[in-house]
């Protein structure tokens, strides 16, 4: 099974990719980064373990590869 991230560490890697936080609702934490004329919003769920599906689609809202996001954790 591939590694699973926490939330802490993907919030960190997308704060280090520009994105900054905009509000938290329950768990759910919303951030948002302008590129390239787009608004890009990004939800991550503050869980100890994010599901591949919910990661998978962290990534895709937030424009990157999964190599892209794992040179912000590193």
């Amino acid at each position: 099974m591939p590694k699973l991230y926490s939330a802490k560490i993907i919030l960190l890697a997308l704060k280090r990719a520009g994105f900054i936080i905009i509000s938290q609702r329950g768990s759910h934490i919303k951030l948002h980064k302008k590129q390239a004329g787009k608004n890009l919003t990004v939800i991550v769920p503050n869980h100890k373990e994010i599901a591949l599906g919910t990661f998978s689609s962290i990534l895709t809202q937030a424009s990157m590869t999964r190599k892209e996001l794992e040179k912000f954790i590193k």
